[in-house]
């Protein structure tokens, strides 16, 4: 009975120890997955940066005195200052031309329109036959003995090809424009510094076909006539 009991008990001992094994070696639950994180937030593109408008090469020419440019004498001229609001005849210049006998009629018409609003501008040149060698001191007294030349004068200026001065450069390139082709070619600008038209040498100061355009122009400078304040007076009953 004995071992009976003894065997019950070692039975019951084994059977619970293989329990236990079993339970100890039952896998672990597994680990819930983890949750993927948020997206980042996707940064928002930046503004483009504002550009900035484009300049006019030719200054781009919206008004063509936009320049400086030294007077027979040397001196600095401003030539938006000095001739705003003026019909402005720039001419290439020389002593030595076929054409400078275009220096009388060029101040002939300075003195009929000065008055009105013209302005005539002298740029000697020797760009064309090395017609124009004399110093800006001989230049100045050829034009005033020979044809008494009033209207304003410049120092010598290359006017055509890569050395030309920076005011020519925008008159050769502006669409109302072109390079000179010779001495005495004129371009014509109007009261707000836009170029309207080119006329070359042969096309003298007293054709109408400039004296026409340049009385058209200065009439469109002309401020209109301010209306009249003058109120007139009811007439009186039983006057």
């Amino acid at each position: 009975m004995k071992t009976t009991i003894s065997t019950i008990v070692a039975s019951s001992a084994t059977l619970a120890l293989v329990a236990g094994s079993v339970a100890l070696a039952k896998p672990a639950a597994p680990a819930a997955p983890a949750k993927p994180a948020a997206p980042a937030a996707t940064p928002a593109p930046a503004a483009p940066a504002a550009k900035e408008p484009a300049k006019d090469a030719t200054k781009e020419a919206s008004n063509m005195l936009s320049f400086t440019v030294k007077d027979i004498d040397g001196k600095d001229v401003n030539l938006a200052e000095a001739y705003k609001g003026k019909v402005v005849l720039i001419v290439n210049v020389a002593s030595k031309c076929g054409y400078t006998r275009q220096y009388d009629g060029l101040q002939k018409l300075f003195a009929a329109k000065k008055d009105s609003g013209l302005v005539i501008l002298g740029f000697p040149a020797n760009d064309f036959g090395g017609q124009e060698p004399g110093s800006e001191a001989e230049i100045k007294q050829f034009c005033s003995s020979k044809f008494s030349v009033t209207f304003p004068m410049f120092s010598k200026t290359a006017v055509t090809g890569k050395n030309a001065s920076p005011l020519f450069s925008a008159l050769t390139k502006d669409p109302a424009g072109g390079a000179p082709k010779w001495n005495f070619t004129k371009y014509l600008i109007d009261s707000n510094g836009k170029l309207v038209a080119r006329y070359d040498s042969g096309v003298g100061p007293d054709d109408a076909k400039l004296t026409g355009k340049i009385d058209e122009l200065l009439a469109a400078a002309k401020p209109a006539a301010p209306a009249s304040t003058d109120k007139k007076e009811a007439p009186k009953p039983g006057a």
